[in-house]
Order: C-alpha cells, then structure tokens, then sequence
C-alpha cells in the first residue's frame, strides 16, 4: 500500500467518521430527494444533492439559511404539528402529494415524511421525495384544497377503520386511529347513517361527534366508494362543524318559548304545549284550570320607581308564583305585567278559591326592590277546562272576561268565568257589527311609521298600519279591533281594503318623487280565502302601483301552517315582483332554515332584541349577519333610543323604524316627514313623551 493511500485512511479509532463521511457520499449519491426538517424553527437542516436540486438551492448552507415560516400558511404549519403529534405519539408514516414553492416556483411530488429525533431531543420530520404521477392541474389542486379546506375530508373501510384523512379531520380527531363508530356520540346516529347508506349509497345528517375539542355537531354527508389504493369498498366522509350554529338555534328557539327577563314561558310556548298538556290532564280525569293575572296598578310603579325597579319586580313575583306552583302545573308571562298559571291539582271551587287566596297573601308579602319595601296586588280571572272550554284560545279568552271582572269590581280580587259573563262578550259583537260598515262609512285610515336607512337616516319606505275613527269611540288601534275581524271574515275585507290603500298611496307617493317601498300586514286568516293571491296580483292592474315598492309583511307562526300552500302563494307573489318581509323576528317558533327556504326580501327583527342587546346581542348580531350573507334586508322594529341605534349600526344592520324617528303618524304628516327628510343629515326626531303603539 502506498504511504499516501495508509495517510487517506482515518486512524483505526475514527470508524465512527468514516461511517458517517460513507453514509453522507452515499446520500448525496441517491437521486431519491431527502431532506430534513425542523418543525419548530421551519428550517431544512440537512438536505441530500437530490433534495437541493428540488429546493432550487446552490448549497447546503443556502437551502439551511432559508426561513420558510413567514411563507407558511396557517394549515400548513397545523398540518406540520399535528404530524409532529403524530410521530411523538405513534412513530407514524404519512405519503402525501405536496407542493412546494422553491423561488416562488411550484413544484409538486409525493412526499413520505417520518419522524426523525434530533441530538437535542426534539422531532423532526425526514422527507423523502418520489415523482408524482398526480401532475394535471385538476390533480394538483385537488391535492392543494384538500390541504387547506376546512372541511374535514376522510376514508374509512367498509369495517371503519380509517384510511386517509386531510389536515382538517385529523385535526379534529380524538384518536387518528379509531374505529368511525366510536366517534359517534349517539351509537343511534351512527346506526341511522349506516342503514341510509345501506338504503341509498349516500346520506346526509347532523350528529354529535367526539373531537378533541369536546361533543360538537357536524353535518355530516357520507356516501359509498372504492378505496383508490386497494379496490375494496370504503366510506367518503365530509363533515362541518355546526355547533354554533345548532347552539344559535337552542337560544333562538328558547327564547321564542321564553320570556326575557323572567326566563318564564311566553305566550308562544302555551301555543304549541298548553293544547297537549290539556289533553293529558283531560284524559286522566283531572280538572286544568288557567289563572290568569294581572298585577294592579304596575305601570304606576313602573313610572314611580322606574323601568329597572320594574323589571326587578316582575321577577321576583314571576319567582313567588313557580314557587307556589312548583310541579304541579307551570307559570308563564304573556306580556307586560300579565301572567298566568296553568294547574293540574285544583279539582274543585273550595281548591281554587283557598289557592288564590295564598298566593294573593303571597304576592303581598313585603318585597325589597332597589331599596324599596313594598308588596303587590293583584286581579285574577279563572277558567276551567272541562267546564270553560277544552282549548287554549277558549280557556284564555274566558279566563280573560273573568279578569275584566275582576278589575271592574274594584282589583285586588278574583272572579270565574260563568255563563253570565258570557254578557260582557256582547261588546265584541257589537264591535263586529259596526266594523261591517266601516269601510262604508270610510272609517279606517292607514298611519304610516318610516323605515329609515340606518346609516343616513334617510326615509327609505314605510310601514302601513290601520286605524279605526270609530264614530262614538275615536280612535282606535288595531289592538282594538284587528282580533274581532281575524275571528270573523271580516279580515279578508279589511285587508283587501289595506292592499288598495297602500298600493295608492305607493303610486302618490312616486308620483310626488319618492320612490319608496311600503310595506304592510297580513294575517293569518287572509291566506284562507281563494281570491287572496288573486286580489294580490291583481293590484299593479287595478291600482296601477309598482310591486317592487310594496312589501308584504308576515309573521313566523304563518310559516309553520300549511307550508306549501303558504310557499306557493309567497313565492307567485315574489315572482310578481312583490317583496315579502318577517315581522317580528324572535317572537315566532324561529328556525333559520325558513330564511333561506321562503322567497323572502327582509327580515324584520323583534323590538324585545333591539331593547335589549346586553341578553340578546349575540342572536342579533347573528341574524343580521346571516342576513348580509344570503342577501336580504336587516329592518330593527321598535328603535327608541341613541344607544340603540349606534349599536345597530356598529352592526351593520341596514334600517330600523321606532319612535327615535318618527311614530305612526297620518298621510299627510307622512308626507311632511318626507319633504323634510335629507339623507345623511336628517334630524333624528326624539319623541321623549310618546309610548310605542300597538301597532
């Protein structure tokens, strides 16, 4: 051996080095790219020839300075620690067509990545690069979405065991290796899912699943398919997360059924339970009686203490009444200081009476509201079922007649309903009968309340409401007589009337140069009659007014009637260029499925939300923003102050009417209203001593 080949060879102790320069030669020889990677600090730190050549970089030491975290999207670097995750966890592999972006130049191959521990303990990830076959632009793309869309893409076999998942599902899974049916919360769901696509090769269903972050809701849409890689049949899983928005649904249908500020049930939850509570009672024999109840003289101590002392008080006598109730029947608010209780143990008259004889006691019992000792009385109408009537609208109505007995005769007292207060209904059918020669008489007038732009508090349009200047009466609104027409036909000629009206008014008001939309009510018992869509339709002929600026406004407990009759009349409207508005959003059975399902062009959201943005802020904000995403007009009802109004605006909700504008006022003042209103620098009108109208 010649000396200068023995002074190449390393000493006998430095084996270790001739190794590692052996297996560094023989790594730059592959022309297999690999390279290393540092999670942490989004560094290559060593990289094969091949590797350098796929990197675009001169050097070792060129491609090692490179900072690629700045670059990095946010799925990626979540893709990167859930693969660290990974390998900490369960020393996996992962084959995956990535892209990468050398000097901003793409380039695409299937990459093997494992871990790998660096000498200070922490893991790395050893990348080895193969050719892609998958280099179509449609193929490549594929791969790039299913990288960063946030909808969790998976394969399961047919014995549901996974096989593939994006960066989005596994970032959701409590363990990437578990069985599909031990995700399910409900085992019942997943049966269900199994058997539709049994039934049907593909499915779609909401379902509680387990994720790291807990039981969340997903929509889930499976379907059959084949296993690209071995042939067999397997499951294509792709799921969003709907939490938010199930839990939107939770609050928005609770707060449909409930009241407010006592948390008590409302008048829209007896109308959908009373009906079947009354039937269980009825069925097993036992009397039901309602208790409806009225405080005295509340509105004087609201005014006294103010609004907060009586908010405060409402509570606490909501609090006394399910207290005395307990399990035994259930409490609600109907509204301002009315309430009533629905009782199952009260079989007879000595039972009722000694009942409200203890909670009158109650309600005086001394109360400390804000500082304030004091107690309440109250007036009371009963009604019982079977003896009063076997339906809600009936009971109520009878227990109704007893409590306006009872407040004749002095308050702080109860009174039954009987036969003979059967008399005191004779005032609503002589209602009824002046109200058949109302229109003959030209008794009725529509007020309008301006819609204005909330930015600019331009008049925008306006709503129609209905007035009666009853001969010996005066004025009355249409609390006073609207129920009376809705119980007789006599609705279909008063909102004919309205129709024509308003429609006359929109093409006066073009005329005059103010192209805005009017919008106004129609009741439930309108869509009964055959003529209806017909008298609608028919109004651009008769009338000659423009459909597109006039709005028919609805509430939410129509869309829950025959829905496909009130879908087919709705949508032949909008097809007639019409608009359709939901009014008084909230107070219904609210779904936000109908939103999208109904033709509809505004929602108009429930005065008790604008009022109140410290409870219900959360499912404002939320509706107007579902509103601007699918296209629709965001109207706030019932605005009476500053602090409303800017918080609706810092919300991007686009009108609002209330009292801060302008109240219901006659045609001719609307009028005014209008030829003094300048857009963006409108006075806005506040009306200090004015109450809000029943509309």
């Amino acid at each position: 051996m010649e000396k200068s080949d023995q002074e190449a060879l390393p000493p006998e102790n430095d084996t270790d080095s001739l190794g590692a320069r052996i297996g560094t030669e023989m790594m730059d020889r592959l022309q297999t790219p690999l390279w290393l990677f540092d999670i942490d600090r989004s560094r290559v730190v060593w990289a094969n020839n091949a590797a350098l050549r796929v990197w675009q970089a001169d050097t070792l030491e060129d491609l090692t300075s490179r900072e690629m975290g700045p670059e990095m999207s946010i799925s990626v670097s979540q893709r990167l620690r859930q693969y660290q995750e990974d390998f900490e966890r369960h020393d996996s592999t992962f084959t995956e067509v990535w892209t990468l972006y050398p000097n901003d130049v793409p380039i695409t191959i299937d990459v093997i990545f494992r871990g790998f521990r660096l000498a200070d303990g922490r893991m790395a990830m050893l990348c080895e690069g193969r050719s892609t076959n998958s280099n179509t632009p449609e193929a490549l793309r594929s791969a790039e979405a299913l990288l960063h869309t946030t909808v969790m893409i998976s394969l399961y076999g047919i014995d549901g065991q996974p096989l593939y998942m994006n960066p989005a599902a596994r970032a959701s899974q409590l363990d990437i290796r578990a069985n599909v049916e031990s995700r399910f919360a409900d085992a019942r769901e997943f049966r269900k899912l199994m058997q539709d696509l049994e039934r049907l090769g593909g499915c779609r269903i909401s379902a509680r699943i387990k994720t790291a972050s807990g039981i969340r809701w997903h929509e889930i849409a499976a379907r059959e398919c084949r296993d690209a890689v071995t042939g067999n049949r397997a499951i294509l899983f792709s799921e969003n997360d709907i939490s938010d928005l199930k839990e939107t649904e939770e609050r928005v249908r609770y707060l449909a059924g409930h009241d407010v500020l006592t948390g008590l049930p409302n008048r829209n939850f007896l109308q959908f339970n009373a009906d079947r509570l009354l039937k269980q009672s009825l069925s097993s024999g036992q009397k039901f009686t309602f208790l409806l109840i009225d405080l005295d003289r509340f509105k004087m101590i609201n005014d006294t203490l103010g609004h907060a002392a009586g908010d405060d008080l409402l509570v606490e006598v909501g609090d006394r009444l399910q207290a005395m109730v307990g399990r035994r029947g259930l409490v609600a608010r109907l509204g301002g200081d009315e309430f009533l209780i629905c009782h199952r143990r009260l079989d007879t008259m000595e039972q009722v009476d000694a009942f409200c004889t203890a909670l009158m006691a109650r309600l005086t019992d001394e109360m400390d509201i804000r500082g304030n000792q004091f107690g309440v009385t109250a007036s009371i109408g009963v009604s019982r079922a079977p003896d009063d009537g076997a339906d809600l609208a009936t009971l109520l109505k009878h227990a109704d007649v007893a409590l306006y007995e009872a407040k004749e005769d002095g308050k702080n007292t109860w009174r039954h309903f009987s036969m003979d207060l059967r008399n005191k209904i004779e005032g609503k059918v002589r209602t009824e009968q002046d109200l058949r020669f109302a229109i003959e008489r030209n008794e009725f007038r529509l007020f309008y309340q301006a819609r204005c732009n909330a930015l600019t508090n331009e008049i925008v349009g306006a709503e129609a409401l209905i007035r009666w200047q009853h001969p010996t009466r005066g004025l009355l609104g249409p609390g006073d007589f609207i129920p009376v027409c809705e119980e007789t036909s006599l609705i279909h000629e008063v909102g004919l009337w309205v129709l024509e009206e308003t429609a006359r008014m929109q093409v006066e008001l073009a005329r005059a140069g103010y192209p805005i939309t009017l919008s106004l009510n129609l009741s439930a018992r309108q869509f009964t009659r055959s003529t209806f869509l017909s008298d609608i339709l028919g109004l651009p002929h008769r009338i000659g007014c423009d459909p597109s600026k006039l709005e028919l406004e609805i509430t939410e407990s129509l869309l829950l009637r025959d829905e496909v009759a009130v879908l087919e009349l709705l949508t032949a409207a909008k097809n007639a260029g019409f608009g359709i508005a939901i009014d008084d959003f909230g107070t219904g059975y609210s779904n936000l499925a109908y939103i999208q399902r109904y033709p509809i062009s505004s929602l108009k959201i429930d005065r008790s939300f604008v009022q109140d943005t410290e409870n219900s802020g959360a499912v404002t904000r939320l509706v107007i923003a579902l509103c601007k995403s699918i296209g629709i007009k965001s109207v706030a009802e019932g605005v009476e102050t500053q602090q409303q109004l800017d918080w609706l605006r810092a919300h991007d909700c686009q009108e609002y009417q209330g009292f801060l504008f302008s109240k219901p006022v006659p045609a001719d003042e609307f009028r005014q209203l209008l030829a003094g209103n300048k857009p963006a620098t409108a006075r806005v009108v506040r009306l200090r001593n004015a109450k809000p109208s029943n509309r």
